[in-house]
């Protein structure tokens, strides 16, 4: 019997939201002194100005001051290095008391992680959006705590649209093949930038799937990643939008989301999938940017509607050091609602908890930022929650692209990588 994935609603998450600075900050490994926690973390920024180390020097400042016995060293990774680097100390037995970054089923799975429930007091725990605290349980215990997180949406360039003579934003799929083929036609690069790329193909992937009623699991909760919607879906993005030359001069399987967003700053690019900060990149280099749901197949029922894509990253902390207590105190203070807007706000994401995504305009959420997070209630993260996940979205990264090229087969290309993540689930 096939191990269940998803959570009652299905849900998941990506490896990391930000492509980020080459390593910098603080302390070495190990647990150091009784009075210092250690917590290794993804650096979100990618100039020294931007660096995640101003916040984290603050919030564990302001955290000693309040408990003088208690000391947080950061040490800050690049997202390339984080994962890697974290199960290396782990395996080593030097591990971190708490490390953020983008998976950590492994480790709960290892029985090496303290649950949320041992850590943080019930309201604390309650306070997580459902839909992130559903990709952080595996089985019915949290052990990924959500740190912030982002939704998908569709963007289009309005002065692109207008040119093209395209006056209201697509609904279905037959609307972005015709608006596509408006701004082919008034010479736009990219009438639709479509990312296969290995960096990550399988967020641009899961969107489209749930939009033609498919996705990652069925049901039941299991992979069902050549299902008949996903084959479907996947013919007709190639006939429909490849075939044509409506993706613009790169092949899909070649143009990564870092290329895409590029392109889009530089105005080439009618339409493609993104999340909040680049929204704010754009309008910041004065580009009508808008955004919406992404458009729906013909074949869904009528006013159904499917989920937007979420992704998240995982606080976490480890039990080999045996400071349950001192690492509770501070995820308890790192939690605050003013922490982790602030924390959100300067990277143009979302706080993870209800409290702190009420916070109004200042701490995070503009106007443009309430949009992603309606779509994040009700969102589908990556199945994060499965051991099995790094191994299996790396197969579909580097596998996807495949079905749309001129020589692919979208249900070859599907079965195949459904058989190597049934033989990954099989290792777990």
């Amino acid at each position: 019997m096939r191990r269940r994935i998803f959570g009652t609603s299905a849900t998941t998450v990506v490896l990391g939201l930000l492509i980020p600075l080459a390593g910098c900050g603080g302390s070495g490994e190990g647990a150091g002194g009784s009075g210092t926690l250690h917590l290794v973390a993804a650096e979100y920024g990618d100039t020294p100005a931007t660096s995640s180390k101003a916040f984290w020097d603050k919030v564990t400042g302001d955290f000693t001051a309040a408990h003088p016995g208690i000391k947080v060293e950061v040490k800050l990774l690049p997202w390339a290095d984080i994962d890697r680097e974290v199960s290396r100390m782990v395996k080593a037995g030097k591990a971190p008391d708490m490390a953020l970054m983008g998976s950590y089923s492994d480790f709960a799975a290892q029985g090496k992680l303290y649950s949320a429930e041992e850590l943080l007091s019930i309201s604390a725990e309650a306070n997580f959006l459902a839909p992130l605290a559903e990709a952080g349980s595996v089985g019915n215990t949290l052990y990924g705590l959500p740190w912030v997180a982002s939704s998908r949406l569709l963007f289009y360039n309005q002065a692109l649209f207008e040119k093209a003579g395209i006056k209201d934003a697509p609904k279905t799929w037959t609307d972005l093949k015709s608006d596509a083929k408006s701004l082919k036609d008034k010479g736009v690069k990219f009438p639709y930038a479509l990312p296969l790329g290995p960096e990550e193909a399988h967020a641009e992937a899961m969107i489209w799937e749930l939009s033609n009623g498919g996705g990652y699991a069925d049901s039941a909760g299991n992979y069902s990643l050549a299902s008949d919607q996903n084959i479907q879906t996947w013919k007709w993005v190639k006939s429909e939008l490849v075939a044509p030359g409506l993706v613009g001069p790169t092949p899909p399987s070649q143009l990564n989301r870092a290329d895409a967003f590029a392109a889009f700053l530089r105005g080439e690019v009618g339409m493609l999938n993104g999340y909040p900060s680049l929204a704010h990149e754009a309008r910041a280099k004065g580009i009508d940017v808008r955004t919406v749901a992404m458009p729906v197949s013909e074949n869904l029922g009528a006013g159904e509607i499917p989920p937007a894509v979420g992704v998240a990253d995982w606080m976490m902390a480890f039990k080999q050091n045996g400071k349950r207590a001192e690492i509770g105190k501070f995820l308890d203070f790192v939690y605050q609602d003013k922490n982790l807007t602030d924390f959100a706000g300067r990277y143009h994401l979302l706080p993870s908890t209800v409290s702190a995504s009420r916070t109004p305009a200042g701490g995070g959420l503009d106007n443009n930022d309430t949009q992603f997070l309606t779509a994040l209630r009700g969102a589908q993260l990556y199945p994060v929650n499965d051991p099995a996940w790094v191994t299996v979205s790396d197969t579909i990264k580097r596998n996807i692209g495949r079905a749309v090229e001129p020589t692919g087969d979208p249900k070859a290309v599907l079965e195949d990588i459904a058989s190597k993540a049934n033989e990954a689930s099989k290792k777990h």
